[in-house]
């Protein structure tokens, strides 16, 4: 069975006491996960060697960085490289989240790159994809996010494509309060799946984790991982809160 996921996302937000703090009161919650499950913390740059430190003897908790740069090392004041991020430990990555994507232009071009130098440095990709409203609106949205994945992860090996989490964001769900019904979600990772399974194969596509990211919270989290499809949440808000994102935990299968 492949990997049912609960990976919190930070944003821009967390003093580093308040982030000891909350990751603190998770772990003292002492959850019941099995072998299946994991739980990723991905945390500000500033935090992440030492939220690495508080979560070190769980084995299911890890810690992802938010980003990456594209490059490997060069004159990019301000940027931070995948392999920074190795020589700190880190194992996974976010990349192409939906921001990254609006606010900092980045293409899906840049993502591949992006992917590319996280699979060469052994470091778990978490590739975001997703619609933004207007794309919804119009029913394109299967298109829109088969060219994501095909810009971005389908020139990798049938063994790299293999280490990729992806992450189904619907981009009008994200912050908002308003989240695609469980059935939406469902439509969706089938879709990437059956996707997965054309360009690769059944056997290949049934291992990959597809989470889903779009206003998860305790409420909705167990109906929403019901789904033969859903295996985990990628969670803003809601992760900011111990005995939110407690639940979400819970709700893996």
């Amino acid at each position: 069975m492949r990997k049912q996921i609960a990976a919190a996302n930070w944003k821009m937000n967390k003093t580093i006491e308040e982030g000891i703090a909350l990751v603190k009161e998770i772990i003292n919650a002492d959850i019941k996960l099995n072998k299946n499950n994991e739980v990723l913390f991905s945390v500000p740059f500033p935090y992440l060697s030492t939220i690495k430190d508080l979560i070190s003897s769980n084995g299911y908790m890890f810690v992802a960085a938010q980003n990456c740069h594209h490059k490997k090392n060069g004159a990019y004041t301000g940027e931070v490289s995948v392999e920074m991020l190795k020589s700190i430990g880190i194992e996974y990555c976010l990349v192409g989240h939906s921001e990254r994507r609006e606010y900092f232009a980045e293409s899906n071009q840049v993502i591949a790159q992006k992917v590319d130098l996280c699979l060469e440095l052994g470091i778990t990709p978490v590739f975001c994809c997703g619609e933004p409203l207007e794309i919804r609106d119009l029913l394109s949205q299967n298109q829109y996010v088969s060219n994501q994945l095909n810009e971005s992860l389908f020139h990798l090996s049938t063994e790299d494509i293999k280490k990729v989490i992806i992450a189904y964001e619907p981009i009008w769900a994200i912050g908002t309060g308003r989240t695609a019904s469980s059935d939406q979600a469902q439509e969706m990772h089938a879709h990437i799946r059956s996707v997965l399974i054309s360009k690769y194969s059944f056997e290949v596509a049934e291992d990959i984790s597809i989470l889903y990211g779009g206003s998860v919270k305790g409420a909705n989290a167990n109906e929403l991982f019901s789904m033969q499809d859903v295996d985990g949440g990628l969670v803003g808000g809601a992760s900011l809160v111990a005995s939110e994102f407690i639940q979400v935990i819970q709700a893996l299968k």
